[in-house]
């Protein structure tokens, strides 16, 4: 738990020495236990796209059917298993928009595996496929954790500071865009995950990201970092041009702040900014975000 030096610890960088015991845990799940529901979630979708399979004359063909189905969550799940058998290079977001199935048909259909090679390899495998539903299964709470930090600190502030208004989804749902609260944003469909105002005037007095970072590292951390900076620098760009004092408060938790130069780069993203930026765990939260740090 924290010590009592916290009281003296100023920074972000100063926790570091100290950061394990100021990041939060998220719970998991065991291995091979999750097996029994996952097979239950996910053998219809193995076994419509066995009956899709038979029913396509060619890969491009089955792809056009996933993409035809109706329910979107069992689109989206037809599409992973399809990226598994017949075309692991093309980028899953893309397999998941709808709109986009001729396009990705004509630029990545030369690499599809062909419709026979699948359909020997899914004969090779049961109905349910353990092995294909627990990866189905890795992506069932994606997000999950982020929701959990981002309801959490929800709690956490309103306790602490009742009469300050604080807006945002909670868990899952639209993300606030800053077009819609700043008259002429430079990039209007800019997304953040909650705003605090003050209570009197009503001008926004930070603007604020929640992200768990579970096993982040290499390129993934220099994407995350790199894209706060940009963030902040376009945040309080606008701001310093309309006299605003709106500040920038990230709030990161999870055991990918230990790992590579994640702690790091969050210090230098808090320093780039003297007294603008405020990098946060939950355990923090109490300590450094503060009503004087809000309101100067």
């Amino acid at each position: 738990m924290p010590s009592s030096k916290s009281a003296k610890l100023t920074t972000f960088a100063d926790y570091k020495p100290d950061g394990r015991n100021w990041i939060t845990l998220a719970t998991g799940e065991y291995y091979p236990d999750i097996l029994k529901d996952a097979c239950e979630l996910y053998k219809p979708v193995l076994v419509l796209f066995g009956q899709l399979l038979r029913s396509s004359e060619s890969s491009a063909r089955l792809f056009i059917q996933i993409a035809e189905q109706t329910d979107g969550w069992m689109r989206v799940q037809l599409a992973r298993v399809f990226r598994k058998y017949v075309s692991p290079e093309t980028p899953v977001e893309m397999l998941k928009q709808k709109s986009k199935a001729a396009r990705i048909c004509e630029e990545f259909g030369s690499g599809f595996r062909r419709i026979n090679e699948v359909q020997a390899a899914f004969a090779l495998r049961s109905v349910p496929d353990e092995a294909l539903c627990a990866l189905l299964w890795e992506y069932k709470d994606r997000g999950k954790k982020g929701y959990d930090l981002t309801e959490r600190f929800f709690a956490m502030f309103r306790e602490t500071f009742p009469d300050l208004p604080l807006s945002g989804p909670e868990r899952a749902g639209k993300d606030i865009l800053l077009g819609e609260i700043f008259p002429n944003y430079p990039k209007p469909d800019r997304p953040v995950d909650f705003i605090i105002r003050d209570p009197a005037k009503g001008d926004v007095l930070a603007v604020g990201l929640a992200r768990y970072d579970g096993d982040r590292g290499g390129a993934q951390e220099d994407d995350r970092t790199g894209g706060y900076r940009n963030c902040a620098d376009e945040i309080l760009g606008y701001a310093r041009k309309h006299g605003l004092r709106t500040k920038v408060v990230f709030i990161n938790d999870g055991p990918g702040l230990l790992l590579g130069s994640m702690w790091d780069d969050y210090a230098a993203l808090e320093r780039s900014h003297k007294g603008r930026i405020l990098v946060a765990t939950l355990r923090m939260v109490p300590v450094r975000l503060t009503r004087q740090w809000l309101a100067s």
